[in-house]
């Protein structure tokens, strides 16, 4: 990856093909950047027609250079682009950026360009920026390949921040919206179609720069889901939050998505789970990356998320408290002590209770911040502090309010956020650098969303033990049939129902004195994996004649299919308290993924799930679990007694275990109905479909 740290991101020089004059065109704006933003490399304009260019003397071709570039701008457009690679790859330059559009993202055509672009650069061993973007810029070397006028509208400087994203209009909205609120930005970087170099092997590299404290993504693919989980893994041990947009949503920004960047959509829950297990920060758009990066360049790593909330109105601190709950922030249980040491520094009519209401006497007494929030500090439960200010004007010492919040946060190294929608007392604060918004919303939002991505970066990865390989039967191909599905479950520790595999009607008669009444009758064929949509299963068998009797119909029934007749299940009856389902697939960008969830009949229509992203714990399950809709189920509702969670759990991790060290045989598998019963009943899974790797559709 070091190329990329050097010939893209810190060239020694730098050639633009299509070099213009004109600051105002794509081909004048980066050597005007470069002179501008201090580039001290060799710049080198590519214009037959000009003699020279923004001062720099100018060249007919490439191979009229004195050196071979590190970098080049292509920005010339067609049959010129194509040409200008070709240039390129032959000259030996080590990375190339192509801003033109309508190659990959138009349809096959501009795919079949694209692809020649890449083989030619590839066989050169040259790197591929783009096609169809915005360039690249980094403000610490003042190297920027790229023409985004967001760098006019809103001036650049060095800081600590990075932004990757695969869209130009993107990265320069991120680039704007986190400048505009007084940070520096060091990288901003755009892929485009990402023919070669992808957004992941760019947050790599400038992961890798030390003066870089935050990470800002925008993503509408993942490409290469490898390098972003090595990245996201690097960024952990170094401390470096990364917080990422993964557009495409929806059915209709999936669409759109491809339309934009040539992308392949990935499935959005699929990418929640990647995310979380690799710890990075999901949000919806570039605005909430901007509004929360103050808190993350100030260092906050809090070590829980219960919050504190001191405000001058009784309102604001319901509306505080509102939207603490809607975030999932419990107020912190101040201890009586800290309460009476509180309700000492306030008048008898205040409340010293979380949260605090330090009333109206803030206008007589402007020490009062400043004397509770040490006093509150020191209690173990306090971890994210809040303070409201509706209305403060004249009389009131705002800029006193402001030095104390600071030299509280700057003592004790506790998160504080501000809300104050009047000017005059937001600007204090902000000078004294705490985070201050417009709302309680927007700032409990952030207390919230560091305080959850603090915990989500610190959460020990699951590692799993070497298991040997997973074995589907000999020759099996599409579906195995029930029998031989939970037979691979059962072989690697996951509980199943007992049953016999019947072939005559006698068979049955005997499975059912061995199983014993109420049992359960099924045909089995691996080409009827859902038995029920066909009347091949019967519950509540009470005789061993009625379960001959069914015998002969099922039978009967898949002889006048036309399918496969494996045999007749005689299965135990085993109810539990609630049913769920446990699944697996490989997906084709992430690989193997694990959804546990609701389960039943309806779980196709109701869609209560989790996924996860081996190798996780039972830990994490269960905490996946907590997210579902079902959740109150969990710990026993209306007298009924709470669930063995962990029994599920374990079913969940080893399914996990199954389709990881399969190695592509199996592509899927499907646990359902998994009956869980009371804490300490365990789980056994009562039906199940094992996918091999290449089967045709379902019937």
């Amino acid at each position: 990856m070091q190329d990329l740290l050097t010939s893209a991101l810190d060239p020694r020089s730098v050639a633009i093909i299509g070099a213009s004059d004109n600051i105002h065109k794509i081909g004048g704006r980066p050597i005007h950047y470069m002179q501008r933003h201090g580039y001290q490399g060799a710049v080198y304009p590519i214009n037959p027609a000009r003699a020279e260019i923004q001062g720099h003397k100018s060249y007919a071709t490439l191979a009229d250079l004195p050196e071979v570039p590190d970098l080049a701008l292509v920005v010339v457009g067609g049959d010129k682009t194509v040409a200008a690679v070709e240039e390129c790859a032959a000259r030996g330059v080590k990375s190339a950026v192509i801003i033109a559009s309508g190659f990959g993202e138009t349809g096959p055509a501009g795919r079949e360009l694209q692809d020649h672009m890449v083989t030619m650069a590839r066989a050169a061993g040259m790197r591929l920026y783009g096609p169809n973007t915005q360039g690249l810029a980094n403000f610490g070397t003042g190297a920027i390949a790229g023409f985004s006028t967001m760098f006019i509208e809103v001036p650049p400087m060095d800081g600590p921040v990075g932004v990757v994203s695969q869209s130009g209009g993107m990265s320069s909205m991120i680039y704007g919206l986190v400048r505009g609120r007084g940070l520096g930005v060091r990288h901003v970087h755009a892929t485009g179609n990402e023919a070669d170099v992808t957004a992941a092997e760019m947050a790599w590299a400038v992961a890798h720069d030390p003066d870089v404290k935050l990470l800002l993504l925008y993503l509408e693919s993942i490409a290469n889901p490898e390098m972003l989980a090595a990245t996201a893994a690097y960024a952990r041990e170094r401390d470096l939050p990364i917080v990422a947009v993964k557009a495409g949503r929806s059915a209709s920004g999936q669409k759109a998505a491809s339309s934009h960047t040539g992308a392949l959509a990935n499935e959005d829950r699929t990418v929640d789970a990647f995310f979380k297990h690799h710890g990075i920060w999901r949000v919806r758009d570039p605005h909430e990356q901007a509004r929360a990066a103050h808190a993350y360049l100030k260092g906050w790593r809090p070590e829980g998320r219960r919050l504190v909330i001191i405000s001058n109105s009784g309102a604001s601190c319901v509306m505080g408290a509102d939207a603490a709950e809607d975030l999932g922030l419990p107020l912190a249980q101040l201890s009586p002590a800290t309460q009476a040491d509180v309700a000492s520094k306030l008048p008898g009519f205040a409340t010293a209770s979380n949260p605090i209401d330090v009333t109206a006497a803030l206008l007589s007494n402007s020490g009062l911040f400043g004397d509770v929030l040490p006093a509150v500090a020191q209690d173990p439960a306090a971890d994210l502090f809040f303070l409201n200010i509706p209305v403060a004007g004249a009389g009131y010492d705002v800029d006193r309010f402001a030095r104390d919040a600071a030299a509280f946060e700057a003592t004790t190294g506790k998160p504080v956020a501000v809300a104050a929608w009047q000017e005059s007392v937001a600007a204090p604060f902000r000078a004294h650098g705490i985070a201050t918004f417009p709302n309680e919303g927007e700032a409990i939002a952030v207390l919230a969303q560091v305080a959850g991505h603090t915990a989500l970066m610190r959460q020990p990865r699951a590692a799993w033990p070497a298991l040997p390989n997973v074995q589907v039967p000999a020759g099996a191909q599409g579906f195995l049939n029930e029998v031989d599905s939970l037979a691979l479950l059962a072989h690697h520790g996951v509980p199943t129902v007992p049953m016999h595999l019947c072939r005559t009607a006698d068979e049955a008669r005997a499975a059912f004195d061995a199983i014993g009444a109420p049992a359960v009758v099924k045909a089995c064929s691996a080409e009827v994996p859902h038995k029920s949509e066909h009347g091949l299963v019967a519950l509540n068998v009470q005789t061993r004649e009625q379960a001959a009797e069914l015998f002969e119909r099922f039978w009967s029934k898949m002889d006048a299919m036309g399918v496969q007749r494996d045999g007749v299940i005689v299965a135990a009856t085993r109810k539990g308290q609630h049913e769920f389902m446990v699944g697996a697939r490989i997906d084709p960008v992430f690989g193997p993924v694990v959804v546990v969830g609701d389960g039943g009949k309806y779980v196709e229509a109701l869609k209560d799930c989790a996924v996860l992203l081996p190798p996780f714990s039972q830990d994490e399950v269960v905490r996946a679990l907590r997210t579902l809709r079902i959740a109150p189920l969990l710990d026993g509702v209306r007298g009924d007694p709470p669930l063995d969670v962990q029994a599920l759990a374990n079913i969940a991790v080893a399914v996990g275990t199954v389709i990881s060290c399969a190695r592509g045989t199996i592509a899927s598998l499907d646990l359902n109905p998994v009956m869980v019963g009371a804490a300490g009943g365990g789980a056994v899974v009562v039906d199940a479909l094992v996918e091999c790797a290449g089967a045709a559709g379902r019937p």
